[in-house]
């Protein structure tokens, strides 16, 4: 497992940025802005052939990290990635192994390799209609150099689809504390 901060600021992508953290009950809000980006980022779009971008000028990163599972729990954390216009364009989700916050308030997570990313309906952004797990090589390539355990393998497996089928089902509990923030802030 590898460590992992979620601080976006020394990003090489982006230029100029913008950066906040907001503690709120059992979670930290990492909220980044990229105002200049030297080279956008465009990845696969869940369930079709296309690509969605998800990176460029003006575009928020937004993480809700939980704070109260610990070290050595499995959980995740949510990034939900809008564009310019404020508009959902994809969840992601990291599967970890342990979480906490540092002192100087940011979240970090053992990475469990496998993630779980999910593209929003067109008309109602902040509904799911499409996943995908990705990262399946990464994480069979952990187990075969005995960094994971097979047994560790099919439960970090079990909890992607869980979380897979919360997205789909709109119950996936980050997503609304997300969308809240975003409507307003400072609540």
């Amino acid at each position: 497992m590898k460590r992992k901060t979620f601080d976006l600021r020394p990003w090489a992508r982006v230029t100029q940025s913008t950066q906040t953290v907001l503690a709120v009950p059992g979670y930290v809000i990492v909220d980044f802005t990229a105002q200049t980006v030297i080279r956008p980022l465009d990845v696969a779009r869940p369930g079709s052939v296309g690509t969605q971008r998800i990176l460029d000028n003006g575009y928020r990163w937004i993480r809700c990290h939980p704070t109260g599972t610990g070290e050595g729990v499995m959980g995740a954390a949510l990034t939900v990635q809008m564009n310019a216009e404020g508009q959902p364009v994809q969840f992601y989700v990291d599967i970890h192994g342990g979480e906490g916050v540092q002192d100087d308030g940011l979240p970090w997570h053992d990475d469990l390799y496998l993630d779980v990313i999910g593209g929003p309906h067109d008309a109602q952004r902040w509904t799911i209609t499409a996943t995908d797990i990705i990262d399946a090589d990464e994480l069979e390539e952990a187990v075969e150099a005995g960094l994971i355990t097979p047994n560790l393998a099919a439960r970090i497996w079990d909890h992607a689809r869980q979380i897979e089928a919360e997205l789909l089902a709109g119950t996936y509990a980050p997503v609304d504390i997300l969308r809240r923030y975003v409507e307003d802030p400072y609540t």
